[in-house]
């Protein structure tokens, strides 16, 4: 199965779909959906490592995008930022994150968007406290630029060890992708 869903993801990374689904997926992970981008970008990047810049944009600016629907969802509409933040186990924390974006706001952006920990958690966390949202923008292009563009640039340099690697240890990777993941989820349950 894991090597069906691989082959599909680099055939997709090769048609007209792939800029609108990694768009897609982009701005759901930093609004609300559990995903981030990177099991779409890595194959995509591989796939076509011509196009790495233009994937890693993308996802930079769909991420960008999806943040500030998240700093809405927290600013405008705190009842539904916060049944996310519960749904992720945090609905008891607000005025913990509200105290913390008011001393640390720019630097739990600039960390926490270049990390695995879920980033919509940042953005609506940041909408709820009104953190400054012309910084907030500044910070997350920074950041979400900086993650994707990095993926991309090693990918784009070492892409055909590293795709002979994944190729060879498909379900090694997913593996570890999937720890960093939950892992990430974990790191967030206890760190706030």
């Amino acid at each position: 199965m894991l090597r069906r869903l691989y082959d599909w993801i680099m055939a997709l990374a090769e048609s007209p779909k792939a800029l609108w689904a990694l768009a897609a997926v982009s701005f759901a992970e930093s609004s609300f959906f559990p995903i981030p981008p990177d099991p779409m970008l890595v194959p995509m990047v591989l796939a076509n490592r011509k196009r790495a810049w233009v994937f890693a944009g993308v996802c930079t600016a769909a991420s960008v995008v999806g943040g500030i629907a998240g700093y809405f969802i927290g600013y405008a509409l705190e009842g539904l930022g916060t049944a996310i933040l519960a749904f992720y186990g945090h609905g008891d924390a607000m005025a913990a994150f509200q105290a913390m974006f008011a001393e640390w706001g720019l630097w739990i952006i600039l960390i926490k968007g270049m990390t695995p920990i879920p980033y919509k958690v940042v953005t609506i966390a940041s909408g709820m406290a009104a953190f400054d949202l012309k910084v907030f923008i500044a910070a997350s292009i920074v950041t979400r630029g900086g993650r994707f563009f990095l993926v991309a640039g090693l990918l784009y340099y070492f892409g055909e060890p590293v795709r002979e690697f994944i190729e060879r240890r498909l379900t090694l990777v997913t593996t570890l992708f999937f720890v960093l993941v939950v892992g990430g989820f974990v790191a967030l349950r206890y760190l706030f």
